[in-house]
């Protein structure tokens, strides 16, 4: 949907971010419709799938230690983080280390000059957002088949706008959206639990706490990147007064 909206945009001279959420309507109707008239269990009202055979679900990452010979604590952990970890370096080596991902970057910095030395910007926004679309996608192997075992319907909108909170944090780089997600995923944990100790604490206010927190984390990332971009402009400046 987000390749289409995009094509769609340069066309028609359309927001991007305005087509993209108008697809995405489209695909939740679909998707209701399917889980509402097609794909729901039968004899239960509640649009949801039949539950996937046990050799459908993701295993856990405590079964596969022990087929190893390693014994470890059980855990909901599953085999997707693995994958998303593997999937994060693959990313990191299409970005830094291939010409497409060369031509990623230099269109983001700069359309004038990439369209200058080459690069073709239709093409490879088209990529670029095909390829995010695949990778969206996976984040449904922990939900759908390694902790529900059923299509619902509705559950990835709280991982969506996480999602882009977590790219902000990690500011679009594989290492720093590992170390986002580690943080963002302690929080809303962290905030489960602590609303579920202290009951007259609603869930709202936890949701600010976690807000503060991310403000507070991206402050001071700002605050101690200062002195580093001064120091580093200081010889800059020096040579261009000589």
């Amino acid at each position: 949907m987000g390749v289409r909206a995009r094509v769609a945009a340069g066309q028609r001279g359309s927001h991007v971010v305005i087509t993209t959420i108008m697809f995405n309507f489209i695909a939740s109707a679909v998707m209701t419709h399917l889980l509402v008239n097609v794909l729901i269990k039968p004899g239960q009202q509640s649009p949801e799938t039949r539950e996937f055979a046990p050799s459908a679900w993701m295993p856990q990452l405590h079964d596969l230690a022990r087929s190893i010979g390693w014994e470890i604590g059980r855990s909901p952990v599953n085999l997707s983080l693995l994958l998303a970890l593997a999937v994060g370096g693959l990313v990191w080596l299409y970005l830094w280390h291939t010409r497409w991902g060369y031509e990623l970057r230099a269109l983001g910095h700069n359309e004038t000059a990439a369209i200058y030395g080459g690069i073709q910007p239709a093409r490879t926004v088209i990529v670029a957002m095909s390829i995010s679309g695949a990778l969206a996608g996976l984040m449904s192997l922990n939900e759908v088949m390694g902790v529900q075992h059923r299509l619902l319907l509705n559950f990835p909108a709280a991982p969506a706008t996480s999602g882009i909170a977590v790219a902000l944090m990690g500011r679009n780089h594989p290492v720093g959206i590992v170390i986002a997600a580690v943080l963002f995923g302690a929080l809303y944990q962290g905030g489960s639990e602590l609303s579920f100790d202290m009951p007259k604490l609603t869930r709202d206010m936890v949701v600010v706490i976690q807000g503060l927190i991310i403000l507070v984390v991206r402050r001071a990332r700002a605050r101690a990147a200062r002195p580093l971009d001064t120091l580093l402009r200081r010889p800059v400046a020096r040579s261009a007064g000589r």
